[in-house]
């Protein structure tokens, strides 16, 4: 690998990137590039506008006791919308009598900015698995939970909660989208088959998934699978994505001990500066 000084990283991530572009060049490398593999877009129409309606009279009536809030963007989306339907009072009030499960600090932070403290936060790695593990505290048999989702429904974690007896009422209130011009993704493909990135950092699974869908539009999938795991450092944020990754055949190089950018982009330098790295 060339000096750190000149290594070429690239980050998939879209909101953070830079603040992890900020990190890594304060730890001694060159400012990286970002290549956006996904941007997440409000799921605004009638029908959600409603559901949410519905979802704050749930609340406000006791017919809901208890929420899944999966990520701090899900947080925002809610609360906006509220704002705008002249209900956010409603609902911050009676969020404050439910009990409410976070799948982590991410939307454990957003509710505090609102006001609202989460009940129970699912521990580390903050998989879905964790997530439901902090729900084996409470009694869900009979029980409405109200399920806020991710850029895409959780289905694995709604049939569990119905497996265990609860009622799952559900918001979908964003979506994770392919970027608008993939240009740029393409040609990134391209350049790690080439030998021509030193790293490449994901910090969701959804970046590995878009990344490969491309690539196999370009009839490359199995050129980029073989490029990350022998020509190209692979950081991955947790265990969540190091998992779609290795379904796509990729051995990540680095995986942070706690599933944090900071740890994160320490964890990719302090491998980078190994005389062993490629």
């Amino acid at each position: 690998m060339r000096n750190l000084k000149d290594a070429k990283i690239a980050l998939l991530e879209a909101r953070m990137s830079d603040e992890m572009a900020s990190l890594i060049e304060r730890s001694g490398a060159a400012r990286p590039f970002c290549v956006p593999a996904v941007r997440e877009s409000l799921i605004e129409n009638p029908e959600t506008t409603q559901q949410v309606s519905t979802f704050i009279d749930h609340l406000v009536n006791a017919d809901i006791r208890i929420v899944a809030f999966q990520t701090g963007v899900g947080v925002h989306a809610l609360c906006k919308e509220a704002e705008r339907l002249q209900r956010l009072p409603e609902l911050l009030t009676a969020l404050q009598q439910v009990t409410i499960v976070a799948r982590g600090q991410k939307p454990s932070g957003a509710l505090k900015r609102y006001g609202v403290q989460a009940t129970i936060s699912a521990r580390e790695p903050y998989t879905t698995q964790d997530l439901l593990d902090a729900f084996d505290t409470i009694d869900v048999r009979g029980a409405t939970i109200g399920v806020v989702h991710y850029g895409e429904r959780n289905a694995a974690f709604v049939q569990s909660l119905q497996e265990r007896g609860a009622h799952v009422e559900e918001l979908c209130l964003y979506e994770w989208l392919m970027p608008e011009d993939t240009s740029l993704l393409q040609t990134l493909i391209h350049d790690i088959i080439d030998a021509q990135v030193d790293a490449v950092v994901f910090t969701s699974q959804i970046q590995v998934r878009h990344l490969f869908q491309i690539a196999a539009d370009l009839n490359l999938a199995q050129e980029l699978a073989l490029a990350l795991n022998t020509k190209t450092i692979v950081a991955s944020i947790g265990p969540t994505c190091t998992g779609v990754l290795q379904n796509y055949g990729v051995t990540p190089h680095v995986v942070p001990e706690h599933p944090k950018m900071g740890h994160l982009v320490k964890a990719l330098i302090s491998y980078m500066s190994l005389p062993t790295a490629r």
